[in-house]
C-alpha cells in the first residue's frame, strides 16, 4: 500500500518550494561514499572523491551518519525557514536540535543498521557537546565538494522552481503534484507516495508540504516527516542530466576585449573548479600571474575561492556564468 497524506485547503495553501543546502549535502555524500560509479555525476565524483578521502571524510562523522542505502537521521535536514536558506542557517538549526530528537534518530539508525560507532555513541550520550564537531565536518565537506560547484547546481534548482511555479500558475497545484514523479500522485485530496514504505498521516506530520528539488536524490523521491514541521519531499530536479557537461564558451574574443586575454582564458578554464597550480599547468601562465588574475576576477565578483585541504579551489560565480551565457547567446545570434 502506498503512503497517503491527506490535504485540507489549509495544507494546500501552505505548500511551498525550498532549495536546501543540507539536502544536497546529505544526498551527495551518500552517493560519494557509496564508492559506486554514476551515469550523471561521475565527472563530479572523479573530482571530489580524492579530495574527500585526503580530508578523511570517508571515515569521519558523516561516514557514520550517512550510510549508503540507509536511513539518514532526520535532524540533519531541518525544515528550511525560507525559499533558499544558507548552509550557515541550516547548521544553526542542526546545532539547536533538541537532544531527544538526536537520540531518537540515532536509535532508529541503530535499529536499522546495527551498533553505533564510537563517535555516534558519544553524540547520543551528549548531543550538545558533539554537534559542533559534526557541524565543522559538514562545513569541510561543503567547501571541498559542493561550494565550488554551487553556482551551477543552484542554477539548475532555481530553474526547476521557476518552471514548477509557472506550472502551478498555468495548470494548478494538482497538475504539479501529479507531474513531480511517477511515484507521486494526487487524487481526491490525498497525496500518494508509492515508494514510501512507512505510513504517513496528518497526525504524524505538520501542516502543508515542503517541495525540495534536488540534484543528488537519484531516481526516487525522499521524504522527511518530523512533526510539528511540515513534511518534506525531496525529488529529482529536471535538468540534472546536463549538470556536469562541459560548456563550450563562444564569444571569448568579446570577453577578452573587456577583461583581457589572460583573465578571459582563466574564466573559460574554470568550467571545472581548479587550483592556481592546475590553472597554470593548463594555460601556460605562471603561477604568480594566475594568482594575480584570479584575485582581480574575485574582486569583480566573477570567481570564488574555496579551501580544500591545503589547496584553494577557484570557481566561477553565478555572475560569471550569466555573463558567459549572455555572451554565448549574443555570439550565436
Amino acid at each position: 500500500m502506498p503512503a497517503e497524506l491527506t490535504f485540507s485547503a489549509n495544507d494546500l495553501a501552505q505548500m511551498r518550494f525550498a532549495v536546501s543546502p543540507m539536502w544536497e549535502l546529505g544526498t551527495s555524500f551518500k552517493l560519494l561514499n557509496s564508492g559506486a560509479a554514476h551515469p550523471v555525476h561521475q565527472r563530479w565524483i572523479d573530482q571530489v572523491r580524492p579530495r574527500a578521502v585526503a580530508a578523511g571524510l570517508d571515515r569521519g562523522w558523516l561516514a557514520e551518519l550517512i550510510r549508503p542505502d540507509a536511513y539518514v537521521p532526520d535532524f540533519l535536514n531541518p525544515a528550511p525557514a525560507g525559499p533558499a536558506p544558507t548552509l550557515a542557517a541550516e547548521l544553526a538549526a542542526i546545532l539547536a536540535a533538541p537532544a531527544e530528537r538526536v537520540r531518537q534518530d540515532l536509535d532508529r539508525l541503530r535499529q536499522e543498521q546495527g551498533p553505533l560507532g564510537p563517535r555516534l555513541r558519544s553524540l547520543r550520550a551528549e548531543p550538545s557537546a558533539h554537534l559542533r564537531r559534526l557541524a565543522e565536518e559538514i562545513e569541510t565537506y561543503w567547501e571541498l565538494a559542493l561550494a565550488p560547484y554551487w553556482a551551477r547546481i543552484r542554477a539548475v534548482l532555481d530553474a526547476e522552481v521557476f518552471q514548477r511555479a509557472r506550472q502551478v500558475a498555468e495548470h494548478g497545484a494538482v497538475h504539479l503534484l501529479n507531474d513531480l514523479h511517477t511515484s507521486v500522485g494526487w487524487d481526491d485530496n490525498v497525496l500518494r507516495l508509492s515508494r514510501r514504505s512507512n505510513p504517513i498521516s496528518r497526525t504524524t506530520a505538520g501542516a502543508g508540504l515542503l517541495l525540495i528539488p534536488s540534484a543528488f536524490t537519484g531516481s526516487v523521491p525522499l521524504t522527511r516527516v518530523t512533526p510539528p514541521e511540515p513534511p518534506q519531499l525531496a525529488y529529482p530536479a529536471r535538468g540534472v542530466g546536463s549538470l556536469w557537461e562541459a560548456r563550450p564558451v563562444t564569444g571569448s574574443a568579446a570577453i577578452a576585449a573587456v577583461l583581457g586575454r589572460s583573465k578571459a582564458l582563466l574564466l573559460t578554464e574554470l568550467d571545472t573548479p581548479a587550483s592556481t597550480t592546475e590553472l597554470a599547468r593548463r594555460t601556460g601562465l605562471s603561477a604568480p600571474a594566475v594568482s594575480q588574475h584570479l584575485t582581480a576576477l574575485r574582486d569583480a565578483g566573477l570567481t570564488s575561492a574555496h579551501r580544500a585541504g591545503r589547496s584553494v579551489l577557484y570557481a566561477r560565480t553565478a555572475v560569471a556564468e550569466s555573463v558567459l551565457a549572455a555572451t554565448a547567446a549574443r555570439g550565436a545570434g
